[in-house]
Parts: C-alpha cells; sequence; structure tokens
C-alpha cells in the first residue's frame, strides 16, 4: 500500500490530540516509513497574514514588493522548526521538489521562500512547520486500529483559506457526515 499524494483523515476517537481532527497530506510513504503534512492546523506562532513575511525576516530572505502572502501553519509535531511548502504544480521544475498530484508539490528549500519573498513563487503555495512521521508499520497499524480514514488528496482543499471546515469537507467529500462518524471501531 503506497498513500503517498493522499490524505488521511484522523477519526473521532483519535487518541493523540496532537493529530485530533486532522487532515494529513501524505508526501512520502514506503516500507521505511511514512512522512506527511497536516494542513489544517493553525501555526503556532507566526499566524496571521503578517506571520511569512516575518517568518522570512528571521531567515534573513529579503522580501520584496511582491511578497506573496502564505499561510504558515503547523505540519506536525516532527522537527517543528523546519518548513515544508505544499504548493501548486508551476514551481515543480526545481530540486528539491517532490511531486503530490494533481497540480501539488512538497519544496523544503529555501529557494522557494526566496522566490515567494520575491513574489515569483508558485500561485498558491502553504508553508506548514514541522512534519507527521511514522515508523515502518505504524501508520498502517494505526489504520487497521481505526485511527485514520484515507482518501485521494484534493488540491482546493489543501489551499482553501484557512484551517476550519476542512477536517469537516474532508469527510463530506467521502460520504460521510462528521455528525455520525462514530469514535467506536468494529472489526468482523
Amino acid at each position: 500500500m503506497d498513500l503517498s499524494g493522499k490524505f488521511l483523515i484522523a477519526m473521532p476517537g483519535m487518541g493523540d490530540p496532537r493529530f485530533a481532527h486532522s487532515v494529513v497530506l501524505i508526501c512520502a510513504h514506503s516500507e521505511a516509513g511514512a512522512m506527511g503534512v497536516i494542513v489544517n492546523k493553525p501555526g503556532l506562532v507566526h499566524d496571521g497574514p503578517e506571520g511569512f513575511a516575518e517568518l522570512l525576516e528571521q531567515l534573513d530572505i529579503p522580501a520584496g514588493p511582491g511578497v506573496q502572502r502564505v499561510p504558515v501553519q503547523y505540519g506536525g509535531p516532527v522537527e517543528p522548526g523546519r518548513g515544508f511548502v505544499l504548493h501548486s504544480g508551476e514551481w515543480f521544475h526545481r530540486e528539491g521538489t517532490m511531486w503530490l498530484g494533481a497540480d501539488l508539490a512538497m519544496t523544503s528549500t529555501r529557494d522557494i521562500l526566496v522566490d515567494l519573498g520575491q513574489g515569483q513563487g508558485p500561485s498558491r503555495a502553504l508553508l506548514a512547520l514541522g512534519y507527521a512521521g511514522w515508523g515502518p508499520g505504524q501508520l498502517e497499524a494505526e489504520i487497521l486500529e481505526n485511527g485514520w480514514l484515507t482518501a485521494d488528496a484534493d488540491t482546493e482543499l489543501v489551499f482553501q483559506p484557512g484551517t476550519d471546515g476542512k477536517w469537516d469537507a474532508a469527510l463530506r467529500a467521502l460520504g460521510i457526515d462528521p455528525v455520525t462518524l462514530s469514535a467506536a471501531a468494529g472489526h468482523a
């Protein structure tokens, strides 16, 4: 099973509060483990419209007059000081960029921050600080234990403004009303 480029949607009974009501975009998945970025949690720092410009200043990256407004969000509990930019695919030609499909890519190099600071980056972007990681077989076990639902990633949902409502929208895209979803697991 390769979940790269898919969503994980936390079930209501998710035992880890860091992932409660999370929608995670899986960026890489193999026998060695998995890595993903939460797309619906507000940033712990640098939140708000000025957050990206403040972050660029801290990294000594000049912000030109065309600096793009990029949301800065919480990407996960692992390496919270490391940034991952989810972005539209027209910027894919760069080294360090991973294609996730359907006009969606991820870059974790400084180049994209410099370009976004000068207004020359991708047309749509979201900066996530930190990531979610799983060791070999860990994610598969969490799915079997009813911790996560899986779904095709939705580029529009990733770049939807704000963070509220993304969990509900991801569930509704599967035909599930969040109100009727139970935290109880069952196996036949």
